[in-house]
């Protein structure tokens, strides 16, 4: 029985988390971009499901509600999220325009690991959807399940088994990319998402 009172709410909690994560976002383009180019991919989804595991559980031991009362915590956040986005945007237009960055059999990785990991931790903190998603969303509802930490725990696992699919499932791409065309529309679908992402930080949530 207490098998059972405790599956239900992982349960939930898989399949919410698991549906809000899908939303195609800064993140999930990046981790995407990675896994196409083979580059440190598991540092990159351990990096964005860690993450997310300890803002579900913040918002599970209740800073949901303390963030939901103060707005204002989140406006920082939301403009220098911003300002990183259009900068990242524009660096993948930029690619776009030069044209010939298609993938190579063998080489070398493009950047260091501390840059990638920066820039996914970036991604991941520095946007304020994140915070309402899994703090104030997934922290406001768990505690309708009881117990609320096998919610906040499905939740938590929806984004392990999310990040891994996303990251090494790119592998399966990898033969599209060689072909600088398809490099060249996956720079400009990105440099578009980060901005879009960047114009409804600015001009509202």
């Amino acid at each position: 029985m207490a098998e059972m009172s405790i599956l239900g709410p992982a349960i939930a909690g898989f399949a919410l988390g698991f549906s809000l994560i899908m939303a195609i976002g800064a993140q999930n383009a990046f981790v995407l971009r990675q896994g196409l180019r083979g580059e440190y991919v598991l540092p990159l989804v351990l990096t964005c499901a860690i993450s997310d595991a300890i803002l579900i559980t913040a918002g599970v031991a209740g800073f949901g509600v303390l963030i939901a009362a103060n707005p204002a915590l989140l406006d920082w956040v939301r403009y220098a999220g911003a300002a990183f986005l259009i900068v990242y945007g524009a660096m993948n237009f930029r690619a776009a325009l030069k044209g010939g960055d298609a993938l190579q059999d063998k080489g070398g990785t493009a950047g260091s690991l501390g840059a990638a990991v920066t820039t996914c931790l970036l991604l991941t903190w520095a946007n304020p959807h994140v915070y309402l998603d899994t703090v104030v969303l997934l922290g406001g509802i768990s505690a309708q399940y009881s117990p609320a930490w096998a919610f906040g725990l499905g939740a938590a696992v929806a984004s392990f088994a999310f990040f891994f699919m996303l990251g090494f499932g790119a592998q399966l791409l990898r033969p599209l990319f060689t072909n600088p065309r398809a490099w060249q529309v996956l720079d400009v679908v990105v440099g578009a998402t980060m901005w879009a992402i960047a114009a409804k930080l600015i001009w509202g949530m």
